[in-house]
């Protein structure tokens, strides 16, 4: 490794980073994460904070999960690579693939097709449901429906199904054929309703009218995040999701639950399907299912989708995948991570801790005039909205923004924005103590606006 004052010449200048300005970066270089332990981060100069944003939604277990860390090294000295494409496997899938299956059974899945991450796993989960209507005998249902505000990865088709603009503009032209319905976002929502079932009503009336306009029988699949994660923490009332299946089952249209961010723990269940007591017909994953200590997803399938492939002729072979599809390495990572996961019951921690975040956030809500909204309250999952006008909801600068984070940062704690709201997804194995110090952090960040 370099010495820091290496790291330091080319940090910015290199390295093209996901979801932000390759220029900016010239000019203000990212924050160089050095360490970690435990839930806290350690920069190149020696701040350590509590890291609120779990990596990316995905460091479940913390930093320094010791079981996950030397299933992986064991498995890179027995067999550090080879390809899960049809014909060869190794142990490592085979495991992984059944822990995977156990997990998940009461939501009903019953296969699992490995991927390299969330993004993967959405495109693949797309493309098997096209498939599936096309083994069926109905090969025009070729259209997806999906939520505005929903994140489901920057993929071809992830994007094409993603309900947030940022992620499309500068793309387009994409998939054609993909629908998006309103959020089920109280705070903004073209119908002015600030009650969450009644919105969910409204949402799904649209659904069966937009369903019905584009021809039932030209829909493949509804697509959607248990809880909206990347696009603010925005929480559906507790019907909504179980609308939305009655609606999918009545018009023959395959429900995929977006588990990517809401599984393996995060919403205080085990998976935000089951948070909600929905079965979907598919499930993507990704993220928590090794903790972010390796890049894993996958694509799950119900039995009622798994048993159209495996009787079919031919055309049910899958002509899709990717090189580190059931990649050994990542496969023991999942077998580990998953042990580990049940064994610290990270779903009840996620449940009280979140309640503790989530009602110290409203707390500072009192005391910060800018705290336009906060959602949460389902695990570890919290959304503030910042506004410049609280009476009328205008969206704070993005100038005032990057000050929050930086106060918040300076205070002890890494938060994450996403335009004028912010994010919080801390390490499921995080403490009471941990907490207090993210709503501290918070309220200096707040102040210093």
């Amino acid at each position: 490794m370099k010495d820091d004052n290496f790291l330091r010449e080319m940090n910015g200048r290199n390295l093209w980073q996901p979801m932000g300005h390759p220029g900016e970066a010239q000019t203000n270089p990212p924050r160089i994460i050095k360490s970690a332990e435990g839930v806290r981060i350690t920069d190149i100069d020696g701040h350590s904070v509590v890291d609120a944003v779990g990596g990316l939604w995905c460091v479940n277990l913390g930093y320094s999960n010791d079981a996950v860390k030397q299933a992986i090294s064991d498995q890179l000295w027995q067999l550090p690579y080879y390809s899960g494409f049809a014909g060869t496997t190794n142990p490592a899938a085979i495991e992984a693939a059944w822990a995977v299956r156990e997990f998940f059974a009461p939501d009903g899945m019953e296969r699992v097709f490995f991927t390299s991450g969330g993004s993967d796993s959405v495109d693949t989960a797309l493309r098997l449901s096209r498939q599936y209507h096309r083994l069926r005998g109905e090969p025009a249902r070729t259209k997806f429906l999906s939520l505005k505000k929903g994140y489901h990865g920057t993929h071809w088709g992830g994007a094409s199904v993603n309900g947030n603009n940022r992620f499309r503009i500068g793309y387009e032209p994409l998939l054609p054929g993909c629908y998006h319905l309103p959020a089920p976002y109280t705070y903004r929502n073209p119908y002015d309703e600030s009650d969450p079932a009644k919105l969910a009503e409204k949402i799904a009336a649209a659904a069966v009218d937009e369903i019905e306009f584009q021809d039932p029988s030209t829909i493949a699949a509804f697509i959607m995040e248990p809880i909206l994660g990347a696009g603010g923490v925005i929480v559906p009332d507790a019907s909504f999701m179980r609308r939305m299946r009655e609606i999918c089952d009545r018009y023959g249209i395959l429900l995929i639950s977006d588990e990517v961010i809401c599984g393996f723990g995060r919403t205080g269940d085990w998976t935000g399907a089951r948070h909600w007591g929905v079965q979907p017909d598919m499930m993507t994953i990704a993220k928590g299912v090794t903790s972010g200590y390796f890049p894993v997803g996958g694509a799950l399938v119900s039995g009622k989708v798994a048993e159209v492939f495996e009787a079919a002729d031919a055309r049910g072979a899958i002509w899709t995948g990717y090189t580190y599809s059931a990649h050994p390495v990542g496969a023991a990572a999942v077998v580990a991570c998953l042990s580990e996961t049940l064994r610290l019951d990270t779903k009840s921690n996620a449940a009280a801790r979140g309640t503790q975040l989530y009602e110290g956030v409203k707390r500072l809500a009192e005391k910060h005039d800018i705290i336009g909204d906060v959602r949460g309250g389902y695990g570890l999952m919290t959304g503030i909205e910042i506004v410049s006008d609280r009476a009328a909801r205008t969206p704070m600068d993005a100038a005032t923004m990057q000050r929050i984070h930086t106060a918040t940062y300076e205070a002890g704690a890494m938060v994450r924005l996403g335009a004028h709201n912010i994010l919080m997804s801390p390490p499921l194995v995080i403490t009471e103590a941990e907490v207090d110090a993210i709503l501290a952090a918070l309220d200096a960040g707040f102040s210093a606006a």
